[in-house]
């Protein structure tokens, strides 16, 4: 189940011990991570970086129309966050969220 070790089993069960906390650990389990956001010399830009896991890949000249990055959340979470640039002069931007348990490398976007 996702390489779990006793110490997470333990975790997952006793910590809290309530019957939805429980449910709700075990219904969201995130899968592998199938990228790196490996960041510039200064830090300031990432690279994205694909694993063979991952669902789908992307030419090198596609790669240069995606910019990555991290945000945080209001409760220090780091999410990462994928802007792809279909269009240099596009007028619209959309906004996409995937559900839980998703990884975003296995995320496949399709014409």
């Amino acid at each position: 189940m996702n390489g779990l070790s006793i110490r997470e089993l333990c975790c997952l069960f006793c910590c809290p011990p309530w019957p939805s906390k429980i449910a709700a650990k075990l219904a969201f389990l995130p899968p592998e991570t199938t990228y790196n956001l490996v960041p510039n010399e200064n830090g300031t830009k990432y690279t994205l970086f694909l694993s063979e896991k991952a669902e789908w890949q992307y030419s090198e000249r596609e790669k240069e129309n995606i910019e990555v990055c991290y945000a945080r959340t209001s409760r220090g979470n780091k999410i990462s966050c994928m802007f792809v640039k279909c269009s240099p002069n596009a007028r619209y931007t959309i906004l996409f969220s995937h559900g839980n348990a998703v990884d975003l490398g296995q995320m496949a976007f399709q014409n």
